[in-house]
């Protein structure tokens, strides 16, 4: 195994992607560094999207506590 492999399926299980470790290795591994690239960055906007949907949440959490905030003063 290369070293940017290491590196690949390291990154992939860090950032809770472990999923598609394979699927990666083998596109790695085969040359289809675009197909590659695309699997990456589909990955990246779910985690995108999480984050906006997490960010949402928050919001609206950060509002119910400002809300009851001031309905105890």
């Amino acid at each position: 195994m290369t070293e940017f492999e290491d590196s690949l399926l390291s990154c992939l299980e860090e950032s809770g992607n472990s999923d598609i470790a394979g699927e990666a290795k083998e596109l790695y591994r085969d040359g289809r560094t675009d197909e590659l690239m695309k699997l990456l960055r589909r990955k990246r906007c779910d985690l995108i999207d999480d984050m906006h949907l997490s960010q949402r949440k928050v919001d609206r959490l950060d509002y119910i506590i400002r809300q009851a905030e001031k309905e105890v003063n």
